[in-house]
């Protein structure tokens, strides 16, 4: 079983910034091993992909409206995956998920991804 809990939205003025984060409980997997990604749901939207990290961490890609401003990365040692978000735009407000990727392929399509969060709730002001 694999539970994902993403923590760190808001509310929060355009140009602030915010940083999300997502612990990985699983049993029987290695967090480690695998890629995680960052979506997000605007009302009335579909799901969109934000950002994804390898699983070393070492490789990471996004989405062009939000190049420059955001950064994921991950902390194996806590089984954590992490989005910076800076200079935050009111277009940027959704529901953002974090996902587990257990074949590792770093991939922006949401229907690659095995596991997801609940979703944490950010919201800009403009």
């Amino acid at each position: 079983q694999v539970q994902l809990v993403e923590s760190g939205g808001g509310l929060v003025q355009a140009g602030g910034s915010l940083r999300l984060s997502c612990v990985c409980a699983a049993s029987g997997r290695t967090f480690s091993r695998h890629s995680m990604g960052w979506f997000r749901q605007a009302p009335g939207k579909e799901r969109e992909f934000v950002a994804t990290v390898s699983w070393s961490g070492s490789r990471t890609s996004y989405a062009d409206s939000v190049k420059g401003r955001f950064t994921i990365s991950r902390d194996n040692a806590k089984n954590t995956v992490f989005l910076q978000m800076n200079n935050l735009k009111f277009e940027d407000t959704a529901v953002y998920y974090c996902a587990a990727d257990y074949r590792g392929l770093g991939s922006s399509r949401d229907l690659d991804y095995d596991y997801w969060g609940q979703g944490t709730q950010v919201t800009v002001s403009s």
